[in-house]
């Protein structure tokens, strides 16, 4: 794959930010948004574990999708306390994914500013993503469609990210916002997924305190370094595609899946991961 570093800046005017990168469609690490936030000296595991010990919290591993498996259907569920524990204690691939604990600590809203940046962000949805040790977050793209700012706290993760015009060599699965499953995107086997060659996106570690933008439909791959979390704040798509895009996916989308696991179980998912190689060998073939 064809990877090049994410541009970075230490701080940026919400002028520059639309310009240079919202209009653009261009990521964009900014260093130093968050120092003036409480967050950045007190959103540690340590201080999550205080005020948020006793909340239930679903977990997400690396398992494949199962036909059995709802839309984002959690794989288990965990005392926050004993979750935290389990990071620090040793590697393991039990991520929390797209989580509003502030409903449930609202006292976590305090800690942190909505940035003047120049998007619309939606104040319902702060979401919060927890990872340990080398615990990865699969290949995908938002249903949504949304302008992602994610900031990470309490350590380094690395991100991959590619353009939506990318997803042709990404061998996407039909029906689905994922890649195949099985490919390993920090090694990815070429002679099996050949297309993955002819990709190109960005890649950047993100440390604590900064923030990632990621534009509309970018399809992302996270990977924990240590043991750590990021917020994510999100603003609706300006592209009307983009807006078309997301209303299908939640209103339709989602739901014939949900319908053709019921009614066809894993030979769905089957036939889904056969597509996803075929379809991209396919578009392979007329572009080259």
């Amino acid at each position: 794959m064809k990877l090049k570093q994410i541009e970075r800046v230490k701080k940026i005017s919400k002028t520059d930010f639309i310009s240079q990168y919202v209009k653009k469609q261009i990521p964009v690490v900014v260093e130093e948004l968050t120092e003036d936030w409480p967050a950045y000296n007190k959103w540690k595991l340590s201080y999550i574990k205080e005020i948020a010990g006793n909340a239930i919290v679903p977990l997400y591993d690396d398992r494949p999708v199962n036909h059995e498996d709802g839309f984002n259907e959690a794989h288990t569920k965990m005392k926050m306390s004993d979750y935290i524990d389990l990071l620090e204690e040793k590697p393991t691939n039990y991520r929390i994914f797209l989580y509003n604990l502030m409903k449930e600590v609202p006292s976590l809203k305090e800690d942190f500013l909505w940035p003047d940046i120049g998007l619309k962000l939606v104040k319902q949805m702060p979401m919060l993503f927890f990872g340990g040790e080398s615990s990865r977050v699969f290949m995908h793209y938002d249903i949504d469609y949304s302008n992602i700012l994610h900031f990470h706290f309490h350590g380094e993760k690395q991100c991959m990210i590619f353009p939506p015009d990318q997803s042709k060599y990404m061998y996407k699965v039909p029906h689905a916002l994922i890649s195949r499953e099985d490919i390993d995107f920090d090694n990815p086997d070429y002679e099996k997924f050949p297309a993955l060659k002819n990709a190109e996106g960005y890649i950047t570690n993100l440390k604590h305190g900064e923030m990632l933008y990621m534009p509309e439909g970018y399809w992302h791959y996270m990977k924990y370094l240590t043991p750590g979390f990021s917020m994510s704040l999100r603003s609706f798509p300006k592209n009307i595609v983009n807006l078309s895009k997301a209303a299908y996916n939640v209103f339709i989308m989602r739901h014939f899946d949900i319908m053709m696991r019921k009614i066809q179980g894993q030979k769905w998912i089957d036939y889904k991961n056969e597509k996803a190689i075929t379809n991209t060998h396919e578009n392979l073939q007329r572009t080259f």
